[in-house]
């Protein structure tokens, strides 16, 4: 009698890119914690990677903004003031300063870098973590991070699946005009939204799904899905996989999605020069102990 072999995995398929990376394209990252980990591991690698210029950003809309500032910039960038520190409302907290026309100089040298870094593309990753923003009651403005302002000046604003389709849409247009032989992949970040509810975490995870399915429905030339979320969620599915607070993805988690997209949505050009570049990139991460004499 045969035995048959119970299957303790749910393998996710990621299908092999018919136009793969190569190592010497030039990659844009944006969006939640999960494009930044994709990103330093771009950049680790000495590849030709920006990687969230403005911080961390998590839901479409601020993403929008962002993109769109760069390509077309306005003529002022809503530049705040904070318990004695300039801000600015579409980038994080990472970018302030004390001094106001400096603050001004960089923010506005930041938007202008990264405009031309998108233009010069070959793939700009954009990862949506949550369908849920904030607004400025008084401008009706919605921010990218709300620099721990008090929340009576925000209004929370959760974006149905329509709405997050007629803004990613906007920008796939403006995209395709702007940066023609840029290709977009989106992904959705594992990250789950515990503030939220697990409940509500799902659910905005769910409308993003459906928004960039159709998205990628609309624009199969400019615009392709990598399935990190349900590498995390589907394949590695155990608490192994989650960092201390059991809500983010670990290194582990980290390490074996991007060895899904190395295998699957790289040359093997590219593939042999990551090989061979291993070494110097531990050698980099190395910190040695200080040994006082």
């Amino acid at each position: 009698m045969k035995v048959e072999e119970t299957p303790f995995r749910t393998l996710v398929d990621v299908p092999k890119w018919a136009n793969p990376m190569r190592k010497d394209q030039q990659f844009v990252l944006l969006g939640s914690c999960f494009a930044q980990n994709m990103g330093e591991r771009f950049q680790s690698y000495g590849l030709n990677a920006v990687c969230n210029p403005l911080g961390v950003t998590y839901n479409p809309e601020s993403i929008a903004i962002q993109v769109k500032e760069a390509l077309a910039p306005k003529a002022e960038l809503p530049v705040f003031e904070i318990d004695g520190s300039w801000r600015c409302w579409w980038a994080s907290t990472l970018l302030n300063d004390t001094d106001e026309e400096r603050f001004r100089k960089t923010i506005h040298g930041t938007f202008s870098e990264l405009g031309e870094a998108i233009r010069k593309a070959d793939y700009l990753f954009l990862t949506l973590g949550t369908n849920v923003c904030y607004r400025l009651k008084e401008s009706g403005m919605i921010v990218a991070n709300c620099h721990k302002a008090p929340g009576k000046l925000f209004e929370e604003v959760t974006l149905t699946t329509e709405e997050c389709v007629n803004i990613t849409c906007e920008l796939l247009d403006l995209l395709t005009l702007s940066c023609p032989t840029t290709h977009v992949i989106f992904t959705i970040s594992p990250y789950r939204y515990k503030k939220y509810g697990f409940h509500g975490s799902q659910l905005a995870k769910a409308t993003l799904l459906l928004a960039v399915d159709k998205v990628c429905e609309l624009y199969p030339e400019k615009a392709s899905y990598f399935p990190a979320y349900e590498l995390l969620l589907d394949d590695l599915r155990d608490y192994r996989f989650y960092a201390e607070d059991m809500i983010h993805p670990n290194p582990v988690a980290v390490n074996y999605i991007w060895h899904k997209m190395v295998g699957n949505c790289m040359d093997k050009e590219m593939q042999k020069y990551l090989e061979e570049y291993e070494p110097i990139r531990k050698a980099k991460e190395h910190k040695p102990l200080n040994y006082q004499l």
